[in-house]
This record gives C-alpha cells, sequence and structure tokens, in this order.
C-alpha cells in the first residue's frame, strides 16, 4: 500500500518542476501577477487531489489555461469599466540577454497589452501554438474545441497580433542605452532633448486604476509626451525618490520608489535610437509585490 504522505510529497515534488512553466502560461493569459499566482495554487490544489494523473505537465497545463480563461471572463468585464488605460502588472524579471531575444518579447509589457485585444480562446490558443508550441491537437484536448476550430482561433490571432506587434526586434544592450538617455534627459529637466529622444508618433499610457493621478487618455506626439513627462517630474521629492533600472517584463525600465516603496514603473518600446511607446504603472496594486 503506497505510504500517502510519500505520494503527496511525490505530488509536490512533480508540481514544482513544471511550476515556472504554469505560472508563465497563467500571467500571459492574464496580465497580472496576484491572479497568476492563485490559478497556479489552484492548479495544484486540483493535481493533489486527482488519482491517478499518467502525464502531469499536460494535465497541469490544461488545468491553469482553462482556469485562466474563467479569471477572464470577470476580468474583461471589469476592465470594461476601469478608469483610465488599463495595463499589466509588471513583473520583475532577470533574464540573460540570450533569454532576452529569444523569449523576452512574450512576457514584454507591448506583447502583454497586445493579448489583452483578443478573445479569450484566441489568447490560449495563440499562446499554446505560439509562445508554448503545443500540437493542434493537444491544445483541442486543452480547450475542448475541435482541432479545426483552434486552427482558426489561431490563424486569426496571429494575423491580428502580426498586424499590431512592435516593429522594430531590438538588442538588449539597444533598449538599456535608450533607456538610460531617457533617465538622464528627465532628470536634467531638458524639454528639447527629451523630445528628441522620443518618436515623432510616440505614445504614452499611465495606469492609475483610479487610485491615483493618471492621464486617463493616451497621449500621442513627441512635444505632448515629453511636455507630460516633465510636468510630473517636477513632481517628485529628490530627497525622497529613488530611482533605478531594473528589468521588467524582459527589459530594461524605470523603477522609482518614495520612502522605500514602488510609486511608479516605466516600461519602454524603442526602434534602438527613440522611445516609440512609454507605459506609466501608477497604480498601487500592481506596484506592491515590487
Amino acid at each position: 500500500m503506497t505510504d500517502p504522505s510519500a505520494a503527496d510529497a511525490e505530488k509536490a515534488a512533480e508540481f514544482e518542476h513544471h511550476r515556472s512553466l504554469l505560472f508563465g502560461v497563467a500571467y500571459r493569459m492574464l496580465g497580472t501577477v496576484g491572479d497568476a499566482e492563485d490559478v497556479v495554487q489552484e492548479a495544484f490544489l486540483r493535481f493533489r487531489q486527482a488519482d491517478e494523473v499518467h502525464s502531469p505537465r499536460p494535465f497541469l497545463v490544461r488545468i491553469v489555461t482553462n482556469l485562466s480563461l474563467d479569471v477572464l471572463k470577470s476580468a474583461r468585464e471589469q476592465r470594461e469599466t476601469y478608469i483610465g488605460p488599463w495595463l499589466p502588472e509588471p513583473l520583475e524579471t532577470a533574464l540573460s540577454p540570450q533569454e532576452q531575444m529569444l523569449m523576452g518579447e512574450s512576457i514584454s509589457m507591448a506583447f502583454l497589452v497586445l493579448m489583452e485585444s483578443l478573445s479569450p480562446l484566441e489568447r490560449a490558443v495563440y499562446l499554446l501554438r505560439e509562445v508554448f508550441s503545443y500540437e493542434y491537437e493537444d491544445i483541442a484536448q486543452m480547450i475542448g474545441r475541435g482541432e479545426s476550430a483552434c486552427r482558426q482561433l489561431y490563424h486569426r490571432a496571429k494575423a491580428h497580433v502580426s498586424e499590431r506587434r512592435p516593429r522594430f526586434a531590438v538588442a538588449p544592450e539597444a533598449h538599456q542605452r535608450v533607456v538610460e538617455q531617457f533617465l538622464t534627459a528627465v532628470g536634467s529637466g531638458d524639454l528639447h532633448r527629451l523630445e528628441m529622444l522620443l518618436a515623432e508618433d510616440v505614445r504614452l499610457w499611465s495606469d492609475g486604476g483610479g487610485k491615483v493621478t493618471a492621464a486617463t487618455r493616451p497621449l500621442t506626439g513627441a512635444a505632448t509626451v515629453a511636455e507630460f513627462l516633465i510636468g510630473i517630474s517636477r513632481g517628485y521629492d529628490p530627497a525622497r525618490m529613488t530611482t533605478e533600472i531594473v528589468q521588467v517584463n524582459g527589459s530594461a525600465a524605470l523603477l522609482i520608489r518614495e520612502g522605500g516603496r514602488a510609486i511608479v514603473v516605466f516600461t519602454f518600446d524603442t526602434d534602438g535610437e527613440r522611445l516609440t511607446a512609454l507605459r506609466l504603472i501608477r497604480s498601487p496594486d500592481k506596484l506592491i509585490r515590487l
């Protein structure tokens, strides 16, 4: 007779082997660290209660995918009434330059925002196929749809993503350099220098979650964005603030703290020379893990 405690320990060890994959699926599906962690924990409970699982990895990915789809149903309704732009919760990462090039885009802020424009099923199929390389037969079993339907969902999602994804693949070193130049320009209060660092059609989104002051609509254009950034920088007290370049969602970002507490994260898209998009996450709920 199998010792129940030994069986539980074996299952726990097996689950830990897949935890990073499961979190990766859930986070890319949901765009929030807390919800992703909750989904992974629920998957563990269901795995522990299952009588016999011959193939743990597909079993667990199926559970996480379907739990994420359930969460998205209510989340999408809440986001429709969200005050101002909704941005994903930033995830602090520690990828090597090689890992950034290989997988950085699939956890980038730009990619996660793009996932928001897909339907939940499109998102699930696209991620499982494009990011995690599952076959259509496996995806069909995971989400309870036919292979033909999964192919249609994937091709529709891929066409949508291809039309809207960033135009430039930038080396991590080039991205870091532009972020450093941005920090210098804003820190010096040099409006002209900052404006020259921004693409002519640059866009800025600011997510305050209705809890802190933030732009409730996207800002467009180098002059408009530069003036906005210089304006908010003047409201910061250097004696209480610290600014550091950190790796968030696979690339260099700015993290500003006040009294040790994170108050804003800046993430960037760049063509290697100028910034093409900026996203400011100021919602306190999305900064508590940084």
